[in-house]
C-alpha cells in the first residue's frame, strides 16, 4: 500500500497515535527496569489502528530506558521509515515487519531476556507450561522455532520465524530468544513480564538437581482458560508502570 508523506506525517503526529507511541516507550521503560533488555538491541512495535500496514517501533542505538515518545519511528510492512527522527535496526524492520504482515499481530515484542533465552538453549527450546502457575498461563499458546539460521538480515528470515508462529501468540527462537505478541500493549507486555518470571522460576528449579513436579495438561489448560478470561490485572499493571515510571 503507497501511503502519501504528507498524511502519514500527520497521521504520526495525531493525538491518538502520540498516545500510542507514549505507550510503547512507557513498556520499553518498563522492560528496562524489569531487567529484559539487552543494550540497545531487541524491539518492541505496534501496528497502528485501522492500518496493519503501518506500525511504530523503537529506534536503532537508544537504550530502552531512555525512550520517549518523541523517539519512537514509523514503519511500513516493507520495512521502510516514512517518520521520526531516528534510525531503524535492519533486523527489526525484517523480523517485525514480517510478524505484522503474516501473523497479523498488533503487537510484538522480541526479547533475548536472560531466563527464557536460558531455556531455548536446552534440548526443549522452550517453557514447560505444565509447571509453575505463571508458566501455566501460557499452556496451548507457545510456538518454537527449532531452526536457528543466523541474523534476521534478510526478508525470508522475517517471514521464516513469522510463519514458525503458526498462529501462537509466543514464540521461543532457538539459540536467539523469544517474541510475545497481542492485541493491546498492555496486555503483551503484561505476558511478557510473566513470561521471564516463569522462566525463571524453572530455571531455578531445574538448578537444585530435584525431579521437577508438573500438573497435568488438564489443569494446566484450565489456568490459562482462567487467566485469559478476565485480564484486568494486565491492564492495572499497565497503569501502575505509568505512574512508576512516567
Amino acid at each position: 500500500m503507497n501511503h502519501d508523506s504528507k498524511v502519514t506525517e500527520a497521521l504520526f503526529h495525531s493525538e491518538p497515535i502520540h498516545a500510542l507511541r507514549a505507550d510503547l516507550a512507557l513498556a520499553l521503560r518498563a522492560a528496562a527496569a524489569h531487567g529484559l533488555g539487552e543494550g540497545v538491541c531487541n524491539h518492541f512495535s505496534v501496528a497502528l489502528p485501522g492500518d496493519s500496514d503501518l506500525f511504530l517501533l523503537n529506534p536503532r542505538g537508544l537504550m530502552w530506558h531512555e525512550v520517549q515518545a518523541e523517539d519512537i519511528v514509523l514503519i511500513d510492512a516493507q520495512g521502510n521509515k516514512l517518520a521520526g527522527r531516528h534510525a531503524v535496526e535492519p533486523t527489526a524492520m525484517f523480523i517485525h515487519a514480517a510478524i505484522h504482515r503474516i501473523a497479523g499481530k498488533a503487537c510484538v515484542l522480541h526479547t533475548h531476556m536472560p531466563h527464557a533465552t536460558a531455556l531455548t538453549l536446552t534440548s526443549d527450546r522452550a517453557l514447560d507450561t505444565t509447571l509453575s502457575q505463571n508458566a501455566m498461563r501460557f499452556h496451548g499458546r507457545l510456538a518454537i522455532d527449532r531452526d536457528y539460521n543466523g541474523l534476521a538480515l534478510d526478508v525470508s528470515e522475517g517471514e521464516r520465524i513469522a510463519h514458525a508462529m503458526q498462529g501462537a501468540d509466543i514464540v521461543f527462537l532457538a539459540n536467539h530468544g523469544v517474541v510475545v505478541c497481542g492485541e493491546r500493549l498492555d496486555y503483551a507486555y503484561d505476558d511478557l513480564f510473566y513470561l521471564e518470571r516463569a522462566c525463571q522460576a524453572q530455571v531455578l528449579a531445574q538448578s537444585t538437581g530435584r525431579p521437577l513436579a508438573p500438573v497435568n495438561p488438564e489443569l494446566a489448560g484450565k489456568v490459562a482458560a482462567q487467566v485469559q478470561s478476565e485480564r484486568l490485572q494486565s491492564a492495572l499493571f499497565f497503569e501502575a508502570l505509568r505512574r512508576q515510571l512516567s
